[in-house]
Order: C-alpha cells, then sequence, then structure tokens
C-alpha cells in the first residue's frame, strides 16, 4: 500500500481507499518526512530516534499486531462490539437513592449554567460578578451580627459555608448544632 501524495476525497471510491485512509490519519509521506528530518538536521529517520529515543524505553523487536484493516471494516468491528455492551444503570458518583427534586433546587442550582459551564472564577468575564456578590454578602453579614467585619474570600461557596459554620461552631458557647443559613442572589438584567 502507498501513500498518495495528492489525496483525493471527492469522490465516494476516494473516501473509501485504505490508502488515503493512512493518509488522512498519518499526514506524511516519504517525501515529506525526508524534508522534516532534513529541517532538523538528520539524514533518515534511525538516526533522529538513536539521538531522541533512549535505549531502555526502545522495544528492539516489530510489533505483534494484527493485519490493518480498511476504516470501514474497522468501524464495522467496533459497532458489533459497541453492540455487545450491556447497558446497566449507573450508580457511580451519585452517592444517593433517587429523591423528589425541590423546584428551587431544580431552578436555581441544576437549570443555572453558572453551576456547569467551562468558566472558571478567574476569567474576568465573571470574577466581577463574583467580587460584587462577595462585597454585598460580607457587608449583609456585617450589617445582620453587628461585627465590625466580614470574610467570605474562598473559592466557592459551598466551602466558604462550611468553613463558616465550623468556625462559628468552635467559638460558640452555644451546644446548639442548629445553623441559620442567608444567600445572596444577584440578577443581572
Amino acid at each position: 500500500m502507498t501513500i498518495s501524495q495528492n489525496p483525493t476525497f471527492d469522490t465516494f471510491k476516494g473516501l473509501f481507499n485504505e490508502a488515503e485512509f493512512v493518509y488522512r490519519h498519518l499526514g506524511s509521506n516519504e517525501t515529506k518526512q525526508a524534508d522534516l528530518l532534513s529541517a532538523v538536521g538528520y539524514q533518515d529517520m534511525a538516526s533522529f530516534i538513536n539521538d531522541t529515543v533512549p535505549e531502555p524505553v526502545r522495544l528492539h523487536k516489530e510489533l505483534d499486531l494484527p493485519v490493518a484493516m480498511s476504516e470501514h471494516a474497522a468501524l464495522a468491528k467496533l459497532r458489533t462490539m459497541a453492540d455487545d455492551i450491556t447497558v446497566n444503570k449507573s450508580y457511580i458518583g451519585q452517592g444517593y437513592s433517587p429523591v423528589r427534586m425541590p423546584a428551587v433546587i431544580q431552578r436555581n442550582v441544576l437549570e443555572n449554567p453558572g453551576w456547569y459551564t467551562a468558566y472558571t472564577p478567574y476569567q474576568a468575564e465573571i470574577a466581577q460578578g463574583r467580587l460584587e456578590a462577595l462585597l454585598n454578602f460580607q457587608q449583609v453579614c456585617i450589617d445582620l451580627t453587628g461585627l465590625e467585619l466580614a470574610g467570605a474570600s474562598l473559592l466557592d461557596e459551598a466551602t466558604a459555608a462550611a468553613e463558616a459554620m465550623a468556625m462559628s461552631k468552635r467559638v460558640s458557647k452555644s451546644k446548639s448544632t442548629q445553623f441559620l443559613l442567608m444567600t445572596v442572589s444577584i440578577h443581572k438584567p
């Protein structure tokens, strides 16, 4: 099998040509490899490998691989293997039994993209809003408790709540294990 210099994918036959399949995934032929080796100062692949791959990690024999198959045959084999998979109910990571979801949790947590988007608290798009929320929350805590200052600078709200409850339990003379939780919600227009 040779790898074509100019693959043709414009026909249906070209799409299923095994040589073109290899080219699509490897992307280089002997001419391109020689050009790349020359650019980094090597005459051939063997000398390049000798200088870059440590001797202890080399396998000094050919790999025992099955005969190559076409993309179509590989996809058919994978489909057959996938059809044999038994789908079971997964409990990984859930740690709870099915329960009735309160509407407030459904709407404000599960349906709030702020909880599951790719943004991190350090990105400028949301950092300003988080800082504003923290400042407002700290001020509400100061106003409600009469303390001179309040801190809310932990990265996530759950950790901050747990830390606040643990600290208040340690410094309190009360034996009570009940807490009053306050939440602040800022809605931008």
